[in-house]
């Protein structure tokens, strides 16, 4: 509901309603805490007020319904120059420029510069939106310190993950990189309310960085294993079980398996930490060298298909292809499509194959439809389609009759498996295997 008291009563502001925003203020709603969100998008703020949430996250929607109906909770458009409560925390989205690799932080700017005039000498403000190192004394502070002579700011980075976010916010240690120590102090004591431990950094570039890094190594490790799908099917051998015979009773790090990657973090992140170093005449090459491999596995897979159609006979102009699986992941389940594998594999294939249809566990069909997709159920999309793509591991894929659907697709009836969902019996082509 809207606010019908004034801000400055409210516990915190959670500014930017997106996904770490609004997973942040559900957690927040559960310990007892009163949350006025700042959202900019109408149409966003209208069903969060009513506790209509767009998004399949366990428990958020339960949390923000309940408290917006008790009053709790309440979006604003506009927060003008209200006085805020005294925690504010910006949640806004910084995303790579459309078509480069700069990070585009107008979003940042935006908030802070709407926020600074409600503000004083007592408001913490959190930065929790990933950026690049040295944002928040680069960016954040010379805006609030116009306003402020000493704003007490602090980083304190937001590491989820889609499926299970509320559990996480409730359980993961929590990194707090303050300005000055006052504000360290402060957003320990914030944090320490919502979970058991608190980690505190000497900076608030240290924080920054610690967000960089993490999502920079996830990417790292799955782009190995991506390496090695590569290097068995050069070789004519199975990715998997060299992988799984490597890590059988070995104590090492654990290698692991090939595929996909996405989500909006593990896509972007690697960028940001390299545009953070590149004033220093520095570029991360190992981490630059895995981006690139794991963007390159979705056209590998769509080019793997093309050129089976044609071994096969078939010219892929006239064929009928099925993707399914379009959220990111399977496991835990999201609905979430940034960073998702179609991205680059559906440009590939529109206008080199004759149909494309889509199916997914999760996302809604009107999501794929305004992918231009026809939406369709797993029957509907194995029925005459003479290749099959399965996208993400979702444990759906467990409950059908893979034999059943796979003999209602027209010849060839190649079904590639990129995540090894399907029984083994099943004849598909898989990730790093020849």
């Amino acid at each position: 509901m809207p606010s019908t008291k004034p801000y400055e009563d409210y516990d915190v502001c959670v500014v930017g309603l997106g996904y770490v925003g609004v997973t942040l203020a559900a957690a927040l709603l559960s310990t007892g805490r009163s949350v006025l969100g700042y959202e900019i998008n109408p149409k966003a703020a209208d069903e969060l007020a009513r506790g209509v949430l767009d998004l399949a996250e366990p428990g958020v929607e339960e949390q923000i319904k309940a408290k917006a109906a008790s009053g709790a909770f309440a979006v604003t458009t506009d927060i003008g120059e209200r006085k805020l409560p005294p925690v504010v925390v910006i949640c806004v989205g910084t995303p790579i420029e459309a078509g480069g690799t700069t990070p585009d932080l107008s979003h940042l700017r935006a908030a802070t510069e709407a926020l600074a005039p409600g503000i004083d000498e007592t408001t913490l403000v959190i930065v929790r939106s990933t950026v690049p190192v040295g944002t928040s004394r680069g960016l954040v502070l010379p805006i609030l310190d116009r306003r402020i002579p000493e704003p007490l700011i602090a980083y304190c980075p937001e590491r989820t993950i889609q499926g299970q976010a509320l559990a996480e916010l409730l359980s993961l240690p929590q990194i707090v990189g303050g300005l000055s120590d006052e504000a360290g102090k402060r957003a320990g004591e914030f944090f320490g309310t919502l979970t058991e431990q608190v980690v505190p950094v000497a900076s608030l570039e240290s924080a920054e960085l610690v967000k960089l890094v993490c999502n920079c190594h996830t990417d790292l490790i799955y782009g190995f294993g991506n390496e090695v799908a590569l290097i068995t099917e050069k070789l004519g051998l199975d990715a998997r079980e060299v992988i799984d015979a490597a890590n059988l009773g070995y104590p090492r790090p654990t290698l692991h398996k090939p595929g996909f990657v996405g989500g909006s973090c593990l896509t972007k992140d690697p960028y940001l930490l390299a545009h953070s170093v590149a004033a220093y005449d520095h570029t991360p090459q190992v981490i630059t060298a895995a981006r690139a491999l794991n963007e390159s596995m979705p056209r590998r897979v769509g080019e793997r298909v093309l050129g089976a159609l044609w071994e096969q006979g078939r010219d892929p102009a006239e064929a009928r292809i099925l993707i399914s699986g379009f959220a990111y992941k399977g496991r835990p389940e999201t609905d979430d499509l940034r960073g998702a594998p179609y991205e680059r594999l559906l440009p590939f294939l529109k206008g080199r194959v004759k149909e494309i249809v889509g199916h997914d566990f999760v996302v809604p069909d009107a999501r794929i439809e305004a992918l231009g997709v026809r939406a369709v159920d797993l029957t509907e999309g194995f029925t005459g389609v003479h290749a099959a793509v399965l996208l993400n591991d979702h444990p759906g894929y467990g409950d059908i009759d893979a034999a059943g659907l796979v003999a209602r697709m027209a010849d060839p009836a190649l079904v590639y498996d990129t995540w090894r969902v399907l029984p083994p019996s099943t004849k598909a082509m898989r990730l790093g295997r020849a």
